[in-house]
């Protein structure tokens, strides 16, 4: 009886019922839309160098990740000031980031350290979504605190990158070194 029990009890308590199961998916979906709209306007209030300010605005995406598809869903027929966005899938082990914006997805996050090293000096917004990031290189993080999307600006980062950020930004997020 005990034997037949456990793997029964285990069962139940690893199934997730399928209404909730849409709801942590309907969540993560509205997750990277919110994420999608914020990087968005990441290209309003972060400034690049005159040399950045020509041709395409490319946001690269490191790793799968659903955001993908918002961002190209979210800036369709959307203008980072007059120049078209294009959003690109790119590889950690690139040689060259040719972008503004890059996103590096968790499941790359152990890719960071190198990417940054590669990037050091050019001006790309790097942007990631683990824990801690924004004290390893990246310039904003997305982190979860109590539910809630928060941001994690790395202002020195910035600054090393020679970009600038709007005093509003640094207001909306938690600024860390």
């Amino acid at each position: 009886m005990k034997t037949i029990l456990i793997p029964f009890l285990l069962l139940l308590f690893f199934t997730i019922p399928p209404g909730l199961a849409k709801n942590v998916q309907a969540q993560a979906t509205a997750d990277y839309d919110i994420q999608a709209n914020i990087i968005y306007r990441f290209t309003k209030y972060i400034d690049w160098p005159g040399a950045k300010k020509t041709g395409d605005f490319i946001i690269g995406i490191v790793g799968e990740s659903p955001l993908t598809d918002a961002l190209k869903t979210f800036t369709a027929g959307k203008m980072a000031g007059n120049r078209k966005i294009i959003i690109k899938r790119l590889f950690p082990s690139a040689d060259l980031f040719d972008c503004e914006i890059l996103f590096i997805s968790e499941e790359e996050s152990s890719s960071l350290r190198k990417i940054v090293m590669r990037t050091a000096g050019i001006s790309i917004l790097i942007v990631t979504e683990s824990d801690g990031l924004a004290q390893k290189g990246a310039c904003i993080n997305f982190a979860i605190v109590a539910d809630r999307l928060k941001l994690e600006i790395n202002k020195n980062n910035i600054e090393q990158r020679n970009l600038s950020i709007a005093s509003e930004l640094l207001q909306l997020g938690k600024v860390v070194k």
